[in-house]
């Protein structure tokens, strides 16, 4: 562990002398990089009701939602590097800094087609490719968590497209193993996710994946992993609407553990299944509307099915927002998310989160 901090001190230290020589430059050379990041300190409320003294369950805490550092640049010609290491120690269950994106891209064929190797987000998904830095609400959907993940994975990725062109897409093939683990079979999972752009501020998408998972018995056949989007976004002036659905379909041939994704993408737990299809599913949509006092309010409904042939495995949660933008690179948002499970608890929310981004 010391070794680590040594290591990422002294990395920190040498890219900042760096930028500091070429003065927040962006490419032009090997030795010409960018530092940036954004750190995330939060405020949580937890409103969890009374014991049957009536003694109040709420709870309360400070944290760090992300704390990031990474740098970023060029190397002529047409090699484009990235590299991002998450500090929060509330991202994974061993709490400590960890390689969050590393990946080298070429760039030859401009917003044509990039080729991309190393980790980076798994293309599925509107809300999974938002920048963390940008969500509009300060947790994704459970949806998005569950079913577009693992949200961060090894592979190769070719990519292109613009907001200017007809179309965009990304195509992936991943180890399916989710972030700085070791593939655990001999298959590839295969992602993608096409953007169409038919009409002026008017964007609607898809997305697949294919896939396979082990069984807790080695020897018995690999599981098949299905996983399906839809998304729709319209911006009319500061008025912006998403909406996504997303469907799933597990076919366990044997018992299984399926994971439970939370933390950007990191492995929870798992969900321990028996032989048969189990189909999940949810959706989301949100509103946002930019005022003229960099005052932005948010409502967000997302739903989350995590098996349709179980009763009581329905989760609603709706998100009331506001995103005060105190300048390009720095905000406060206030989330107020109420929760209703299938089998009422009192597990309602309020979160409050400063981002400064450099």
């Amino acid at each position: 562990m010391r070794r680590l901090i040594i290591s990422v001190m002294a990395f920190v230290g040498i890219a900042l002398t760096f930028t500091t020589a070429s003065q927040g430059c962006m490419g032009g050379g090997g030795d010409l990089i960018g530092v940036h990041g954004f750190i995330q300190p939060q405020y949580n409320y937890f409103m969890n009701g009374t014991d049957a003294n009536g003694k109040s369950l709420d709870q309360n805490n400070f944290t760090f939602n992300r704390a990031r550092i990474g740098v970023v640049g060029s190397i002529p010609y047409d090699i484009d590097y990235y590299l991002m290491l998450e500090f929060s120690p509330y991202k994974t269950a061993q709490k400590t800094p960890h390689l969050l994106d590393g990946y080298v891209s070429y760039t030859r064929f401009g917003k044509w087609a990039k080729f991309t190797l190393g980790q980076f987000k798994s293309p599925f998904s509107l809300e999974q490719n938002t920048a963390c830095s940008g969500l509009y609400t300060v947790n994704r959907s459970e949806v998005v968590n569950q079913l577009a993940g693992p949200q961060r994975d090894l592979g190769v990725l070719i990519s292109g497209g613009h907001d200017s062109l007809f179309v965009q897409y990304s195509f992936g093939l991943m180890n399916g193993s989710g972030m700085n683990a070791v593939d655990d079979n001999k298959t590839k999972d295969i992602v993608g996710r096409v953007v169409f752009n038919p009409f002026k501020n008017l964007k609607v998408g898809g997305s697949l994946k294919l896939g396979k998972i082990n069984p807790t018995d080695p020897i018995q056949k690999l599981n098949n992993i299905y996983r399906y989007g839809a998304e729709i976004q319209y911006k009319l002036e500061n008025l912006l609407i998403q909406s996504e659905f997303i469907y799933g379909q597990d076919e366990l041939f044997s018992a299984s553990q399926i994971p439970i994704y939370g933390g950007c993408g990191g492995i929870i737990g798992f969900d321990t299944k028996q032989p048969g299809t189990y189909h999940k599913s949810g959706f989301l949509a949100m509103a946002s509307y930019m005022t003229n006092w960099n005052l932005e309010p948010v409502i967000k409904f997302d739903t989350y099915n995590s098996d349709h042939a179980t009763a009581g495995k329905r989760t609603n949660y709706i998100t009331v927002g506001l995103n005060y933008y105190v300048n390009d690179y720095s905000r406060i948002q206030i989330n107020y998310v109420n929760v209703t499970e299938s089998n009422p608890t009192v597990n309602d929310m309020i979160m409050v989160q400063l981002q400064a981004k450099f």
